[in-house]
């Protein structure tokens, strides 16, 4: 980054746009994964455009200001790994493995930042200037939902990252949701416990990879140093203009402010959630906007949360990705060999979960289920398959309960678990319930040809002998009668069995292999 030339000759420490959000829209449209909108759309009609919709939609220009705005950016697998240039099936392990080293950021100074290419304060600093708009039909007004929130603890030593929305409240203030267990909500009322407001700042349009980060439950003193170890390189951060927090230079928007003294004081919602209900109104604290920063030809981001199809919207496939990273650290500690581990997204992004495995020992199974139980995740459903099984199959993992489940045996349920509120299941409880299905043939089911799956026949070592040359050397299967006598019609071999048959010398074994009698 540093000793880049512009295009006037001069070195300069401007970042590139190698990890800006527009440059990554780029590159989905190159592979089709991009709906482009050229004609002018009213702020009300950009929710209906993006539900459901299996694409990231680029709003050319949106409102009577003719912002643009993208949404959807997240919303599937595909999109996620080619932020990674991998592919869906390669995307955990490569997160799990940039994960394992932290990158540092570096500092850029103000003059050099993109972000703050626009620099908006006083009453220039108004949130009607950006296309928020309003997500759901009860929503308790527009939200900006896809913000990536910065903040330090109460010491200044601890810096956090988090993915959390926006209600507007008017040109300066907006609700935040502080509810759920978080590190920023622990945070905060250390401020509040002090009677001090709390600096935040909120990046709005940024790369798949810092949205990853800033949902991961990686342990980090920084956890910026995540983002760097995503992207596979230091992220450029520059120092706000009204407070001292450090922000990402290359994002497009940055707000900064805080969050009042006051604590949780003010009506929040109701919004429409991840899990494809509507959350309640409640008690949250306050954002008090002192300026925005911007690219002048900033790209405004919305994600979306809740819909017609779950499993395409950013959230679920964030949340997805969060609890396989979470589930496959608590399956290393718990069994041998796991050998994958899924989400589907049309779940929420963690209530179903599926985990293939190998089994070594008698009572893994039960030890995958626990150890999932008891993590971070919040998993409510437990799908444990052998190897056999492809878990990203909707027929297979069918299949599998089907026909390796019985529920007096293999049903595993355990109640008194942390819940997460938003499921209505719960009916008001704050504790909830788990189930584990073990969908797995018993220790060594692969030698038990009662546990075999039929497949298509093909020839191999194919010979010219007869039948009863063949059965000589030993029991033969069908197909491989067919194999010696080098038949690929198989009547004809049918034929010569019925021969042998005919004159007594034909038997079958328990498991249906042809074989001469004894003495013939």
């Amino acid at each position: 980054m540093a000793g880049q030339t512009n295009s006037d000759g001069v070195k300069t420490t401007r970042p590139s746009d190698r990890f800006r959000l527009r440059s990554f829209i780029e590159q989905l449209s190159e592979i089709g994964e991009v709906e482009i909108i050229e004609k002018n759309v009213e702020l009300i009609d950009i929710a209906p455009r993006l539900d459901g919709n299996p694409k990231a939609v680029l709003f050319r220009s949106v409102g009577p200001e003719g912002a643009e705005l993208v949404g959807n950016v997240m919303g599937s697998r595909r999109r996620l790994a080619a932020a990674f240039g991998v592919g869906e099936q390669e995307l955990l392990a490569t997160v799990m493995k940039r994960l394992e080293t932290p990158i540092a950021p570096i500092e850029v100074p103000q003059t050099d930042a993109p972000v703050q290419d626009l620099v908006l304060t006083g009453d220039d600093a108004d949130l009607t200037r950006l296309p928020i708009h309003l997500q759901h039909a009860l929503d308790g007004g527009p939200y900006i939902s896809a913000g990536i929130d910065i903040s330090l603890d109460v010491t200044g030593s601890r810096r956090n990252i988090g993915y959390r929305r926006l209600m507007m409240r008017g040109r300066k203030e907006a609700g935040i949701d502080l509810i759920a267990p978080s590190d920023m909500r622990v945070g905060y009322a250390s401020f509040v416990e002090k009677k001090q407001p709390m600096p935040v700042a909120f990046v709005i349009g940024s790369h798949p990879a810092d949205g990853i980060a800033s949902v991961a439950m990686t342990p980090a003193q920084d956890e910026i140093a995540l983002m760097g170890a995503l992207r596979s390189a230091p992220v450029p951060l520059v120092k706000c203009r009204t407070n001292d927090l450090m922000v990402p230079a290359d994002a497009e928007i940055v707000l900064e402010g805080f969050l009042d003294e006051h604590g949780w004081r003010e009506a929040e919602g109701p919004y429409g959630e991840y899990l494809g209900y509507y959350g309640h109104v409640k008690m949250n604290p306050v954002f008090h906007l002192t300026a925005i920063t911007m690219r002048r030809d900033a790209l405004f981001q919305t994600a979306t949360i809740s819909g017609r199809a779950l499993g395409q919207t950013d959230t679920a496939q964030l949340v997805s990705l969060r609890t396989e990273l979470t589930m496959w650290g608590a399956l290393q500690g718990a069994i041998r060999e796991p050998l994958a581990v899924y989400c589907p997204g049309s779940t929420g992004g963690m209530h179903n979960v599926r985990v293939s495995m190998r089994q070594r020992y008698p009572g893994e199974v039960r030890n995958a289920i626990a150890s999932i139980f008891a993590s971070k995740a919040d998993v409510k459903h437990v799908f444990i398959v052998d190897e056999d099984v492809n878990i990203f199959s909707d027929e297979q993992m069918d299949w599998a309960l089907a026909t390796r489940f019985q529920a007096d045996r293999d049903l595993v349920i355990a109640s008194g678990f942390r819940t997460i509120p938003l499921d209505p299941s719960l009916l008001g409880s704050n504790m909830g319930a788990k189930a584990g299905f073990d969908l797995t043939f018993p220790m060594g089911w692969q030698k038990n040809p009662a546990f075999s799956v039929p497949e298509a026949p093909t020839l191999a070592n194919v010979s010219k002998t007869s039948v009863v040359a063949a059965l000589q050397s030993g029991p033969k299967h069908f197909r491989e009668l067919m194999e010696a006598t080098g038949s690929r019609d198989g009547r004809d071999t049918a034929v010569e069995l019925d021969e042998i048959r005919s004159s007594g010398r034909l038997s079958r074994t328990p498991e249906g292999l042809y074989q001469l009698r004894e003495g013939a």
